[in-house]
């Protein structure tokens, strides 16, 4: 099926050459190129077109049902079958790494793994729902707290976001980067469908150009291929939503914080994040202050 199938070849050759380019000033500092992580790539990006065929035919067809999981946070049986072929595939391959994900109960065991894998087999569930095509597989591989490999996969899109510690990002089999956009008024910043709708983002009316746009994993592929300068929200994140997008983030060049410019670390006992700000780097500090405005009035 997917275009977004990249071959091995092409993995192997990212690996080989390392970094894709120098980082830009006010990202974080380069790390050095790990070949070794050629295998997880392709498994987890094999892992990536199974789960995105599963949403992609219950998208399609509507054939899921619909649960809660508590206030404004719906489950469908589409995210428990990604989720089960996700973990089947990953575990089976990696039996000694560590496994967090959003559809399966939490265990103290990943907190002893050196490597853990951080899932989220449909991020933008209320997209999916909708029938907005702003959804995504987020699956991410940890390693003492540190992203070192994202995949996100936009089934309906047929668009493969992937990166690996030492090279690079990539969007399907194009290497991509961050944008260079330096002036705050001048960037495009994504915003939840949901906080734009409550109202949340009309304090920067004026200030910054705004896209609302489902799908945290999915906001900060965009921003990691050079779609958009920036994305942040104040709203807690877990951590499935966004550890994947933080190693794409940072392996194309870019910058990715909690909402008051702290770095982060995966695979904690609390999964909770007080909101993040991913951005190309150079706008970055100028988001940070931004994202202070109290959205309440405050």
């Amino acid at each position: 099926m997917p275009s977004a199938a990249i071959s091995k070849k092409n993995v192997g050759r990212a690996a080989r050459r390392g970094r894709i380019a120098p980082k830009k000033t006010g990202a974080q500092e380069p790390v050095a190129m790990d070949a070794g992580l050629e295998r997880e790539v392709e498994v987890a990006r094999s892992a990536a077109l199974a789960a995105g065929r599963i949403l992609l035919r219950h998208y399609r067809r509507g054939s899921y049902k619909v649960g809660s999981k508590g206030y404004d946070n719906p489950v469908t049986t589409a995210d428990l079958e990604a989720d089960r072929t996700i973990k089947r595939m990953l575990t089976r391959a990696f039996p000694d790494y560590g496994w967090l994900s959003e559809e399966t109960a939490d265990t103290s065991d990943r907190l002893g793994r050196r490597r853990v894998w951080i899932v989220d087999p449909l991020d933008g569930t209320k997209e999916f729902i909708k029938g907005i095509p702003e959804f995504c597989v987020a699956i991410a591989l940890v390693e003492r707290g540190a992203p070192i490999l994202g995949i996100t996969y936009n089934p309906v899109k047929d668009e493969m976001f992937w990166a690996a510690r030492g090279m690079g990002c990539h969007l399907n089999d194009d290497a991509v980067r961050v944008t260079r956009t330096r002036v705050l008024k001048r960037a495009r910043v994504l915003a939840s469908r949901s906080e734009t709708a409550r109202g949340e983002w009309e304090v920067y009316r004026g200030v910054l150009r705004v896209s609302p746009t489902g799908s945290v994993a999915y906001k900060l592929a965009l921003v990691a291929g050079g779609k958009a300068d920036a994305t942040f929200s104040r709203t807690p994140k877990n951590e499935w939503d966004i550890a994947a997008g933080a190693a794409l983030v940072t392996e194309a060049g870019g910058m990715m914080t909690d909402i008051r410019g702290r770095a982060m670390r995966f695979n904690q006992k609390r999964t909770v994040r007080s909101g993040m700000i991913a951005s190309n780097g150079l706008l970055h500090q100028a988001l940070v202050k931004a994202a202070s405005i109290q959205t309440n009035g405050e």
